[in-house]
Parts: C-alpha cells; sequence; structure tokens
C-alpha cells in the first residue's frame, strides 16, 4: 500500500473503493452497450471531470472494438475570460486526448466551446453596457458557460433524438449540491440515470457521484492517465491555487482539501474575490503577471455604481422605483447600462 492509499480516512477501505471501482466500470460498460443513444462528457479538466473522463475511458478502452461503436462527445466550454493558466491547461489537455482518441481507437470526439460572439463578457460590458454581473443580475452564466453547451447537447439531440450527458458531480462538493442530487434521484428512470430539467430527451449520468474528495484524487494519482495526461501537474495546479499551498489527501470535516480551489472567470464579480488566482501569484513569482487582472476585477467590482450607469434602461426608456428610508419616500430611476464614457 503506497503513502497516499494509507492516509485514505477509514470510513472505507482501499479495497472497497477498488470494489466499487470495478463495480463502476461493468456499470458502464453495460450502459454504453445497451442502446445507440450518444453520451456527451461534460469536462472542465478539473479534478472530478478528469476523473469522471479517466474511469469512462478506462472501461470503454476494455471493451472489444467492434462493441466500441456508439459515439462519446467531450465537450469543454471555454467562456474567453477563464484564468489564463487554467485556459492553457484545457488546451493542452484536448490536444493531447484528441491524439490519443486516433491513436487508441477510441470511439470519441473532444470539442472546445465558445459563446456566440454577440454573447462574449466585453460584448456585454464594453459593448451594451451591461453593469458587471451580480447577484441580482447575473447575465454571464447563461450566456458564457450554460448556453454554448445547451446548444451541442440540443444538437446532438436533434439528430439522435436523444442523448446522455456524463457529468462529474459528486454529492460531497457540497450541501447543496448533496441535497439537489438527492432530490433528482426521486425521478431516476434507473441506477444513476437522472431527467435532465432543463433539456428534454436527456438524461444526466452521474458514475462519481458518491466519491469523497480524497478518492478522486487517488484514483488521479494511483491510476495512469489513459490519454497522456498529467495528473499530478493537476495536483500541482490546484495546490498552487490554495491559499496554504497545500493540497493534504486525507480530508475531513476540519481539514482543507485541494478540492476548495475554485477555477473560474479572472473578471467574476459574483464572488468577493478571486481567491485562487490570488493564491498562484502569492505561491509562484512567475506567475506576478497575473495581478493586472486581479486590479481590473477589483474595479470592475463596485456595488454602489450609480454615478457610473445611465438613468435610462438600455432601449432608452426611464424606469422609476420607490425608495423607503426611515419613513421618507424618494423616487428614484432604475439605473440601465453604463455610461459610454466610463
Amino acid at each position: 500500500m503506497t503513502a497516499i492509499q494509507g492516509n485514505i480516512l477509514s470510513k472505507r477501505t482501499v479495497d472497497d473503493f477498488i470494489e466499487d471501482l470495478e463495480k463502476s466500470t461493468q456499470e458502464i460498460q453495460d450502459l454504453y452497450c445497451l442502446d445507440q443513444i450518444p453520451w456527451i462528457i461534460g469536462v472542465s479538466w478539473g479534478k472530478d471531470s478528469t476523473a469522471t473522463l479517466q474511469l469512462i475511458w478506462n472501461a470503454i478502452s476494455k471493451l472489444p472494438i467492434e462493441k466500441r461503436q456508439k459515439k462519446i462527445y467531450v465537450i469543454t466550454t471555454d467562456t474567453l475570460v477563464e484564468n489564463p493558466v487554467v485556459s492553457a491547461w484545457v488546451k493542452k489537455c484536448i490536444t493531447q486526448l484528441k491524439k490519443a482518441i486516433k491513436e487508441q481507437n477510441m470511439p470519441m470526439e473532444a470539442h472546445l466551446l465558445h459563446p456566440e460572439f454577440s454573447h462574449t463578457y466585453w460584448v456585454g460590458l464594453i459593448g451594451k453596457g451591461y453593469p458587471a454581473p451580480r447577484v441580482k443580475f447575473r447575465w454571464c452564466t447563461s450566456r458564457l458557460k450554460i448556453d454554448p453547451s445547451n446548444r451541442f447537447i440540443r444538437d446532438v439531440v436533434r439528430t439522435n433524438g436523444e442523448s446522455i450527458i456524463v457529468l462529474g458531480t459528486r454529492k460531497s462538493e457540497s450541501v447543496s449540491r448533496g441535497n439537489r442530487m438527492r432530490k433528482l434521484e426521486e425521478k431516476r428512470v434507473r441506477e444513476r440515470l437522472s431527467p435532465n430539467v432543463s433539456l428534454p430527451n436527456s438524461l444526466v449520468y452521474t458514475p462519481i457521484e458518491d466519491w469523497r474528495t480524497d478518492e478522486v484524487w487517488m484514483y488521479l494519482m494511483q491510476w495512469e492517465n489513459p490519454w497522456g495526461g498529467d495528473n499530478k501537474a493537476l495536483f500541482t495546479l490546484y495546490r498552487g491555487a490554495t491559499a496554504d499551498n497545500e493540497c493534504p489527501l486525507v480530508v475531513d470535516t476540519s481539514t482543507p482539501s485541494c478540492g476548495d480551489s475554485r477555477f473560474g472567470c479572472w473578471v467574476c464579480t459574483l464572488v468577493s474575490s478571486d481567491k485562487s488566482l490570488s493564491a498562484m501569484i502569492q505561491n509562484d513569482q512567475e506567475k506576478e503577471w497575473l495581478q493586472p487582472l486581479i486590479d481590473i476585477r477589483i474595479e470592475l467590482d463596485i456595488q454602489n455604481d450609480r454615478d457610473k450607469r445611465d438613468f435610462r434602461r438600455i432601449f432608452g426608456k426611464v424606469q422609476l422605483f420607490e425608495r423607503n428610508v426611515e419613513g421618507e419616500i424618494s423616487v428614484e430611476p432604475i439605473p440601465g447600462p453604463y455610461t459610454k464614457y466610463w
């Protein structure tokens, strides 16, 4: 037993995990061979989606070539405002994956998706003057991330009638994620296959839903990456994005984990600060060139920006609302887009 395996929490032994892997492999193979419904694997190239893709790849590669007939699409969405380090990592991974697909005769296609030009972040912010995204005006998520994926999935469904979307979501990621997944279990058509609430004729398959974070890392570290990727480099990427530059594999309620690192758009104003980008700069002098991105994000993250916005809405109309402050009622215009000057 390796040191990493020896550190796994005692709730489930390594032997239990290996046994579960064998069951998952058989489950994936049976589901794949059951019908001709194409699979779509959503991959961000973080730890969970990488582990999911590796699990699927290893299972399908054990099938005879004549049984590898059904198409598996691997899709990644690039918002065009991703953390530059992560963006470079994603492009490298996709290049390796495409090469390995050909060499190993895998029934896969890799696609890097982008938002439509009119829906990109800078067209919204500068071209249309949208204020930087806020919790109550979250205009970026659907345009940059959800729409490109949904458009691809709808095209597959239009051609094939159905699709199975494979995701690396896990119940232990967060309390809210776990609650949502358990609620969807009530509507399952079979084990680990849930209906997609937003896309008709699509089912969601979550093969690692019960894995813990330490098990994800153990799988990535102890099982060889089948397409030639570098899982240790992924581990280093997460460690560099953690404030204390440590990435322990032994996790419980009091132990931090690399799973806490969240990579996203560097312009994101929906969070209080970009902790992963700040940690990268703090932990590596060669990444100090990223500091201006943090400075721009801070400048955009001005909660009271009424003085930088037009008093008219985007189509020229003036809308008023009543404000009640300590019993005094005042009528003010609802601010519209940023002024051209700003």
